[in-house]
């Protein structure tokens, strides 16, 4: 769903009726317990070129790699992304997507609420600012005990915090 210019919420899980995949699902979904956010993608173009500065900053994005699929309307998206399965800062680094021609998400989904914030939370904060820091990405990032993402989203009920 749409949640700002921009910006898509995506719930994504393990189909039951699959086989299950060769290697480990994106994200960590198999080691989930119970719903909640995992991973964020920051908007970035030149991928190849983002991975290779990060690397001489100390950061492994991972190798680039390409998606596509077909909306229901007949339109195809395509997509080059940095590789999902590469977990930084227990997930409050994003990866990155690069959508190309194809038209954003947000632009055709349905609408929800509005996105007004994102943060994170992590037992080690100055480390997981020194990552973001050397990617170029503004994300708060406080103390906690535990890793988080933390969306706070406008609704008609007010504003709702996912984590």
């Amino acid at each position: 769903m749409s949640i700002g210019p921009g910006c898509y919420l995506e719930i994504i899980g393990p189909d039951p009726a699959q086989a299950p995949p060769v290697g480990p699902r994106w994200f960590g979904i198999d080691a989930l317990s119970a719903p909640r956010l995992v991973a964020w993608a920051a908007a970035a173009t030149d991928l190849p070129r983002l991975v290779n500065d990060a690397a001489e900053r100390g950061v492994r994005l991972g190798a680039v790699g390409e998606g596509r699929r077909e909306r229901p309307d007949g339109v195809v998206l395509e997509w080059r992304v940095t590789d999902p399965t590469v977990v930084l800062g227990d997930g409050l680094v994003p990866f990155f997507i690069d959508w190309g021609a194809s038209p954003h998400p947000s632009s055709t989904a349905v609408v929800g609420p509005r996105l007004v914030a994102l943060r994170g939370e992590h037992p080690d904060p100055g480390h997981v600012r020194t990552l973001l820091v050397a990617l170029g990405v503004a994300l708060p990032v406080d103390a906690a005990v535990r890793p988080s993402l933390v969306a706070t989203l406008e609704t008609n009920a007010g504003l709702v915090q996912l984590r």
